[in-house]
């Protein structure tokens, strides 16, 4: 796979992901790869959500960011616990969000915007409790087909 972002647009992912999780026990995650190999990006989201073991939080409070960038196919998926406190369209909003900065292709600027949205809604519903929280999920981004780190 090969890497679309520089090394400082991905630090930039990094810092925004640190940032919106600070208030919350809720875990963000960005996953990149060239192209996406389901038809739906929604279920390719899904297997990589798997993947990165992201159903493992205590709360069920983690979100993916999926981008297929090659083919232009995104999506964000949440597990039950956000999905089940956050309000219905929350989740076509933020896609939408991210994809109007996409549509004028600033990826980088899109996420970013993204997370916050979703780091916003962990913290109202997942607030940080400094006595039993802890970073359960990698913040890094995950790069490729096989959702594995890039080395």
């Amino acid at each position: 796979m090969t890497n679309p972002l520089s090394s400082e647009q991905e630090a930039a992912l990094v810092a925004a992901i640190r940032q919106a999780e600070l208030r919350t026990s809720g875990e963000i995650r960005v996953h990149l790869e060239d192209t996406c190999p389901t038809p739906e990006p929604l279920d390719r989201a899904a297997q990589v959500f798997a993947e990165l073991g992201m159903h493992r939080t205590a709360q069920r409070n983690g979100v993916l960011f999926y981008l297929a960038w090659q083919s232009r196919q995104f999506a964000v998926i949440g597990d039950t616990g956000i999905n089940s406190a956050v309000p219905d369209d929350f989740w076509e909003t933020a896609k939408e969000n991210v994809l109007q900065h996409f549509r004028t292709e600033k990826y980088v600027d899109g996420l970013e915007q993204g997370i916050r949205l979703v780091g916003e809604q962990l913290r109202r519903y997942f607030p940080y409790d400094a006595k039993t929280d802890q970073n359960e999920l990698d913040d890094s981004i995950s790069f490729g087909d096989s959702a594995t780190k890039r080395p």
